[in-house]
């Protein structure tokens, strides 16, 4: 077992959660101006309800340097013993690869990253080499467009099947480490019932439940192991933007998680 699933594991079962938070800062619906500050109030509340926080980078990077330090500041108050997934999506070849790899991982110590297969193994593996990190390969995505490539037909070893069953049977099969996971959006719960059948041990992150629509019991009924585990939960404008005011955001927040992480529980 990683370092990571390892680490997911203690804080899954130590606050009793499949739940992870995206922090994903939004300057035009931020109840304050401050982003590192709002971030840590969001964590400070949240904390033991949580087994995951995944910044989307895309918020801090669109900010410029000023996003950059207010990832770094956020990074460093989440305890420690709760781990970070970078959601960064990032797909490339070669050295490119290998400098995103470094970046995410010894730059920024995330314990896991998502990626994109759509260049192939080539470009994950040198993500994969870092044996005790998480590497979250995009499956069956969550937004409307992801039937455009991920749901069409294609032909294998003379058996037809869709494009991302077919990610799924190779994600399996590089899993030599162990430290590779799917993401599957909760709005597709069929589509992640066919993705757990072929990957019956696999970490899934499954994204869009909240501002998305995505299908809690569905989610949870297709998408946990034979344990009750193995999934993550995120929810991110649902929770962090439970009110706009700056008065009482933090604690609105709070409830929000609450309320999700139970709702999670009763379907486990």
């Amino acid at each position: 077992m990683t370092g990571f699933q390892t680490k997911l594991n203690k804080a899954t079962n130590k606050n009793n959660s499949l739940l992870c938070i995206g922090l994903d800062p939004d300057p035009n619906l931020l109840p304050i101006e401050d982003i590192a500050l709002f971030n840590k109030e969001i964590i400070d509340a949240t904390k033991d309800l949580v087994c995951c926080y995944k910044p989307n980078l895309a918020f801090y990077e669109s900010l410029g340097m000023d996003g950059l330090l207010a990832l770094e500041q956020t990074i460093a108050h989440i305890p420690s013993d709760i781990p970070i997934i970078g959601d960064a999506k990032r797909g490339d070849i070669g050295s490119t690869a290998q400098a995103y790899a470094k970046a995410l991982f010894d730059i920024w110590q995330f314990d896991a990253v998502t990626v994109n297969p759509y260049l192939g193994k080539d470009s994950l593996d040198p993500f994969i080499a870092y044996k005790e990190k998480g590497v979250f390969v995009l499956c069956h995505t969550s937004n409307p467009g992801a039937s455009d490539f991920q749901e069409l037909t294609i032909q294998v070893d003379e058996n037809a099947h869709k494009l991302f069953e077919h990610i799924a049977e190779k994600a399996e099969t590089w899993n030599v480490y162990g430290n590779i996971s799917l993401v599957v959006g909760a709005t597709y719960p069929e589509q992640l019932k066919l993705v757990r059948d072929i990957c019956p041990d696999m970490t899934i992150l499954a994204p869009g439940i909240g501002a998305q629509g995505g299908d809690l019991s569905g989610t949870i009924h297709y998408g946990v192991n034979s344990d009750g585990a193995g999934l993550i939960i995120n929810s991110s404008r649902g929770i962090i933007y439970a009110s706009k005011d700056k008065n009482d955001f933090a604690k609105m927040a709070r409830q929000a998680a609450d309320q999700l992480r139970s709702d999670i529980n009763i379907y486990r």
